[in-house]
């Protein structure tokens, strides 16, 4: 399979967010290992069909190569949270300073809530006068946190070794079951194949013995099917449902929208 364009190409990255926004949604693959700190506001998080829930003084941990929905509510300081984004080659490396490797234990969850302790608090404090940062000397920072970070995690959770340096790309896994759980993500076909462990080419193969048609049909169909359902028996607005659902234009909506059931999608509470 040919990856090379979904790998990591980055040094660890420490981000800094800032929101005063209400509500700021959005979704993404996560195609680094997290480590992220809520300093205020709270943080709803999708992975397939199953919801975290995070608020100020969490410390949490997404794992590599997920797609995820979220919805960063603000408090009265709004919404605030510092994170380390941690690159595959710079765990090698770490991997092999320390000789550390994964012994084949592995976690269910996709987003871990950690333990706070007095060296995370230490750690999340002590990022950010490097966040955002863009010269020459946060490439530098960023690995010295990055192997601070996971040597605090090891000292913590000595079993984490089995995330951090379980370095497999994701295996074959069943097709259906993905993908009616991640259908609503709007990320590319290719996205989609890395994630079920197949080659761009399997990926349409074995999609099509399965569905009997395209992966962009098949996807376009299930949408609107939910649309359908929302507007229709849930009363929802298409314009509050529109990017939740996948499509990420709201006229190429009502125009799918007509096309797959003879009327614009003006029903429910309307557009």
């Amino acid at each position: 399979m040919d990856t090379k364009k979904l790998k990591s190409l980055t040094s660890p990255r420490i981000v800094f967010n800032s929101y005063t926004d209400e509500n700021v949604e959005g979704e993404a693959f996560v195609q680094d290992h997290i480590f992220s700190y809520i300093i205020s506001g709270s943080h709803d998080i999708w992975v397939g069909d199953k919801r975290y829930s995070f608020h100020a003084g969490d410390y949490r941990f997404f794992r590599k190569n997920q797609l995820t929905r979220s919805i960063k509510k603000s408090d009265s300081e709004g919404f605030k949270s510092v994170a380390l984004h941690l690159d595959q080659h710079t765990l090698e490396n770490i991997r092999d300073e320390y000789a550390l490797t994964a012994d084949g234990h592995s976690y269910p969850e996709s987003v871990l809530l950690l333990k706070p302790n007095r060296y995370l608090e230490s750690y999340a404090d002590s990022l950010l006068p490097y966040a955002n940062a863009h010269d020459g000397l946060s490439a530098s920072i960023g690995g010295l946190k990055a192997r601070e970070l996971v040597l605090i995690l090891l000292e913590t959770n000595l079993s984490l070794k089995n995330i951090l340096f379980d370095f497999n790309e994701p295996g074959k896994i069943n097709l259906e079951a993905f993908m009616n759980k991640h259908y609503r993500y709007n990320v590319g076909i290719d996205r989609f194949a890395y994630l079920t462990g197949r080659s761009l080419s399997g990926f349409k193969r074995d999609f099509a013995k399965l569905y009997s048609m395209t992966p962009s049909r098949w996807l376009t169909s299930k949408r609107l099917q939910e649309a359908h359902y929302l507007i229709e028996e849930k009363r929802r607005r298409p314009s509050d449902i529109y990017l939740e659902i996948g499509f990420n234009d709201l006229s190429h909506f009502s125009f799918a929208y007509k096309k797959a059931f003879g009327n614009a999608p003006t029903r429910g509470n309307g557009i």
